[in-house]
């Protein structure tokens, strides 16, 4: 049996939705056979976490989770890309590791889908969840 794969979930957790997203998107990915490194968790990256820890210590543990996964998932969703996940994306995309978005926001920039540094960093970009599913079977 081969190993799961490490997925890195990058994306906003600033509000109670985007937190509850987030662990909808974990249990997907961990029901289908990946293992997950979700940064409000396993870096403690919340607002509860920064009372108690350092931004050091949050940062580190985000670049270690980084540096761990096989790939990144960012939610891309929003007017722009929230920066932490932009910046995840572009320290994944200068480690070589592949990174997935996924916009389920109908919102396109005039010039496109999401910021054109995002856009070319990304090998993909799934609209949905059972979309996502789809691009990362070749990631088995």
């Amino acid at each position: 049996m081969s190993k799961k794969k490490m997925i890195y979930l990058a994306g906003p957790l600033f509000s109670r939705a985007e937190l509850e997203y987030n662990l909808k998107l974990k249990d997907m990915l961990l029901n289908n056979s990946f293992s997950v490194f979700l940064p409000q968790e396993e870096a403690e990256d919340s607002a509860m976490g920064r009372e108690s820890q350092n931004q050091e210590y949050i940062f580190m543990k985000c670049a270690e989770g980084v540096n761990a996964s096989d790939l990144v998932v960012a939610v891309l969703d929003g007017v722009d890309v929230d920066s932490g996940t932009a910046w995840e994306i572009g320290y994944a995309y200068a480690k070589g590791k592949p990174v997935i978005g996924l916009r389920t926001d109908f919102r396109e920039l005039a010039d496109g889908i999401v910021n054109l540094m995002v856009e070319m960093s990304i090998v993909s970009l799934a609209r949905d969840e059972e979309e996502l599913l789809k691009m990362l079977e070749k990631f088995r």
